[in-house]
This record gives structure tokens, C-alpha cells and sequence, in this order.
């Protein structure tokens, strides 16, 4: 029998003594999140009886005290430990999982890595990858690492992903119309794929193939509305069950395929035949297997983990961003369907492994509701209709941030460079964002808070249009600070203006 002393581990504790996790669970309410398997296999690992006793506010001798007593009432209880050992073994599977990919991060060969997976692990859910990806980037591991390799992740586990069915979903469901989307998807990229391999037009220097490239990579520029639907309105969803790990990899590959296709054209409008068959080539293989993620890893978690109310909430949205390749083929269902959980109540009953919500993604609350029909403004008075549609009919688009990063406001403009939905309101900022650009929204952020800088600003060259971005720190009248205001103007025509106009000329 091993020493129980105060630096013991949760996790071996358990591993020793897997009786002990009712009596844990029962004695503290602090420790009830021991239920999660996959939080005992990771905060477990690092947590003593020291820091436990800490936590739960008892005193550390009192609480060595209690588990050595009951260690002796339960010992030779193998039916208790034999029912504890089974969630152990789908903690492992996490563990040994996390501990392969960490080793193919450090240079193992992947077919040796999908040996070893064979050989241990055996079988993997969808929801045991995200609870992989959530611990790797909780422990330090950079998106953008985690991203680079996220196709030999997959294809490491690929034999096990195949072996469950599909999710499937009634007409007019998001999960259905991303799936329609995704065979069109498909077919696209694999005419893509079969026009950078076809040699024998003139060495791709015909016209006739330069025309058909073009027309595939048209068609194909759909996908950045199928991301961005992903990414405002499938994404926030899961980030309120403290699903953010395979969101972040996910997105950060989205902005990869993005500059892969624009790469592409680029290459065919120069004239570089060969540039644009290598760059086609890439861009394929990139779009087939973001399509075999979705439909194997992202939409099996979103079925697992959205209740009825909450996929509602994702069509409206969706609704709003418009579909490129396929309109929903019916109304959102009225009644529950055997989609995902019923109820939010319902959310956590799903079968397999629990994420490891250490810090579940910050969503705020909305602020309640009022029936104030005026709002007082310090320099005039402006009923709240007003007030929408003046902000509404600026010629700029703005958001704003609170002090605490949450999503508070955008202004819903009829055209927007940049777009956004209901659901984004109550989504952290730094969720609003690609991995890449984390960083720069922290930074801004931080230096406004700390009362360092007023104002931040950018400007990009998009579609032709001169795009200038500005961020503004809102502080009160005594400068305590508010928030964030972001501010998105095209200057196209306003970088144009030459002389003056003294005299009204309609346009």
C-alpha cells in the first residue's frame, strides 16, 4: 500500500484507492467535480491533499485523517473499486492519447504512432479528441503547434474515427445543411484536385484549363461563408459548454485554406501555370480533409453537446450570414429531434468522455430587460428606437467591448465589411478572433485596462476597398474604464477626394 502524506496526487490517490472518489465527492462539495473523469485526469494530476484541503477550506491533518479511516473501512471492497476502474479506463484512453500526439509533436513517425494507437488506445469519440485538444492547449501548447499537425492527429485515429456512424440530422437542421454543404464541398475539391493533375492539357498552359481553373476556384470561394458560419455561430455554441480547444485548431486552419486559395488565384492571374496547379493541388487535399473533420470531429461534438434551443439559436444566425452552397431544405424543426440533448438540462448526459472544462469559455450574462422607452444621454434625450436606428444608419460599423471583453453591442448596419450576429453578443472578444490575431486583441486590450494607450488603429487593402479599423478605450467621466469601441469605415472614396464642394450635389 502506498503512503498517503500531504504532496499525494488526486490522481494516484485514486489510482491506488478507487473507492476513495465517492467518499472524495461526498465530503466536500468543493470536490464534486472529481465526477468528471477527464478533470481527475488532468487538474488530478497536479492537485495534492495539500492543495485539496486548501481548496475545500478543512484542515489538512483532519483530512489525512478521514481518508486513512476510510481506506481501512473499504479495504478488500473490490465491487466499489471495480466500478471506479471503468471510468479510469476512459481516463486513460485521454491520457495515453494526449501522450502520443505529444510524441508525434516531438518527431515520431506517424505510422509508428498509429501502431501504438492500435495497440493501446484502440478506439477513440469525437469527444475524447476535443478533451485531448482542450488539455494540450490548458497545458501551454500553442494553437498554431496543435494546428500544424492537426492532419496527422487525424489520420492517426482515422481507422477509429470511421468506425462510428455519422451524425445525422433531419432537413432544415444546421447539422444537415452542413452536411449537404460538404458533399458539394467535396465534389468541388476533387475537380479542383483533377484539374492540377491532368498533364496532358498543353502542360496547363491551354486556356481552356486556365478557364475551367477559374471556374472551379469560384465556385469553390463559397467555403469562406461556410467558415464564417462556423466560426459566428457553430463555435460561440460550443464555447458555452467549455468547448474551445478544437475551435481554435479549427479556425486557425480555416485562415489557412483562406490564403491557400487566394494563393491559387494569384498564380493563375500572373500566368504561372504550373504555380497554380502545385497551389490547386494544396488547396484540394486542405479542403477535403477540413471537410472530413467537420463531419467526423465537429458536428458529432456540437450533436453530443447543443440542446434543441440552442441549434434554433444557430440557424437564426446562420439565416442571417446567407448560404453559399446550400440553403436549409426545410424550416428549423419545431419539436426536439433526436439531435443532440432535448433540454439544457439534458446538455451533460451525453455518453463518453467529458471535456475538461477547467476554465469553461467566459460567456456573459445579458443584461435584463427594461421598458424604459428614453434613454437619457447627458446632452440630450433620444427614445431607445431612436437611438437603434441612428447607430444603425452611421456610415461606420462599431462594436463594443466591455471591461470585462464580453461582446456587449454591435451596430447592425445594412452592408458590413466584417460580419456579425446575435451570436456573437455575450461571446468573449478573443473568441471573436482567429488564434493568429489573439495576441494583438489581448495586447489592446491590456494596454487600455492598465490606462496605457487611447486608441489603437489599422488599415487593409480588402476586395478593393481601403478598410480602416480603429479601437478607442471608453473610460467614464472619473476615467475608470468601460470598454472597448471598435470602429470599421471604408475610406475607398473618402482617400479620393480631391478639391472642395461648397454646394449640395445629390448623388
Amino acid at each position: 500500500m502506498a503512503q498517503i502524506s500531504p504532496d499525494t496526487t488526486i490522481h494516484d490517490l485514486l489510482e491506488e484507492f478507487p473507492f476513495l472518489l465517492d467518499f472524495l465527492v461526498e465530503y466536500n462539495p468543493n470536490f464534486s467535480r472529481l465526477k468528471n473523469p477527464a478533470m481527475r485526469a488532468t487538474m488530478g494530476r497536479i492537485a495534492t491533499l495539500r492543495k485539496a484541503s486548501e481548496m475545500g477550506g478543512v484542515e489538512l491533518d483532519k483530512f489525512l485523517e478521514d481518508i486513512h479511516l476510510e481506506v481501512d473501512r473499504q479495504s478488500g471492497s473490490a465491487g466499489t473499486a471495480q466500478g471506479a476502474a471503468s471510468d479510469d479506463e476512459k481516463v486513460d484512453k485521454v491520457a495515453e492519447l494526449k501522450s502520443l500526439i505529444l510524441d508525434l509533436h516531438e518527431g515520431e513517425e506517424p505510422e509508428a504512432a498509429k501502431a501504438r494507437f492500435n495497440a493501446v488506445v484502440k478506439d477513440v469519440s469525437p469527444e475524447e479528441i476535443g478533451a485531448m485538444e482542450e488539455q494540450l492547449i490548458r497545458d501551454g501548447m500553442p494553437v498554431e503547434e496543435i494546428q500544424r499537425l492537426c492532419d496527422l492527429h487525424v489520420s492517426v485515429v482515422q481507422d477509429a474515427l470511421d468506425a462510428h456512424e455519422e451524425v445525422q440530422a433531419e432537413p432544415g437542421h444546421p447539422i444537415h445543411t452542413y452536411k449537404v454543404a460538404n458533399e458539394i464541398i467535396t465534389d468541388l475539391a476533387n475537380r479542383l484536385g483533377d484539374l492540377c493533375r491532368d498533364e496532358r492539357r498543353d502542360g496547363f498552359s491551354g486556356p481552356g484549363w486556365s478557364a475551367e481553373y477559374l471556374e472551379v476556384l469560384n465556385e469553390l470561394s463559397g467555403i469562406d461563408n461556410h467558415y464564417l458560419r462556423k466560426e459566428n455561430e457553430l463555435f460561440p455554441a460550443l464555447e458555452k459548454h467549455g468547448i474551445t480547444g478544437p475551435s481554435q485548431v479549427m479556425w486557425g486552419v480555416h485562415d489557412e485554406i483562406r490564403g491557400q486559395a487566394r494563393e491559387a488565384r494569384e498564380y493563375l492571374e500572373n500566368g504561372s501555370w504550373e504555380g497554380a496547379a502545385r497551389a490547386g493541388t494544396s488547396l484540394a487535399r486542405a479542403v477535403v480533409e477540413m471537410v472530413y473533420k467537420e463531419n467526423r470531429i465537429l458536428l458529432p461534438l456540437a450533436h453530443e453537446n447543443l440542446t434543441h434551443e440552442e441549434w434554433a439559436a444557430v440557424r437564426k444566425g446562420e439565416d442571417e450570414l446567407g448560404y453559399a452552397f446550400q440553403a436549409p431544405e426545410a424550416p428549423f424543426p419545431t419539436e426536439p429531434s433526436r439531435i443532440g440533448p432535448a433540454r439544457p438540462e439534458e446538455a451533460d448526459a451525453g455518453s463518453g468522455v467529458q471535456l475538461p472544462i477547467v476554465n469553461a469559455a467566459p460567456t456573459a450574462p445579458l443584461p435584463e430587460g427594461t421598458d424604459q422607452a428614453y434613454v437619457d444621454l447627458g446632452t440630450g434625450r433620444l427614445s431607445v428606437e431612436q437611438l437603434d436606428m441612428m447607430l444603425r444608419n452611421l456610415p461606420i460599423e462599431i462594436s463594443f467591448v466591455d471591461a470585462d471583453g464580453f461582446v456587449r453591442y454591435y451596430s447592425e448596419t445594412e452592408e458590413r465589411l466584417f460580419p456579425r450576429t446575435p451570436g456573437a453578443i455575450g461571446r468573449h472578444v478573443e473568441n471573436c478572433h482567429p488564434p493568429k490575431s489573439i495576441h494583438m486583441v489581448r495586447e489592446i486590450l491590456e494596454k487600455f485596462a492598465a490606462g496605457e494607450r487611447e486608441v489603437a488603429e489599422f488599415w487593409i487593402e480588402m476586395q478593393g476597398k481601403f478598410i480602416h479599423i480603429r479601437y478607442f478605450a471608453v473610460r467614464s467621466l472619473e476615467r475608470e474604464y468601460l470598454g472597448c469601441l471598435e470602429v470599421t469605415q471604408d475610406v475607398t472614396e473618402i482617400r479620393a477626394l480631391e478639391g472642395q464642394r461648397r454646394l449640395l450635389e445629390w448623388r
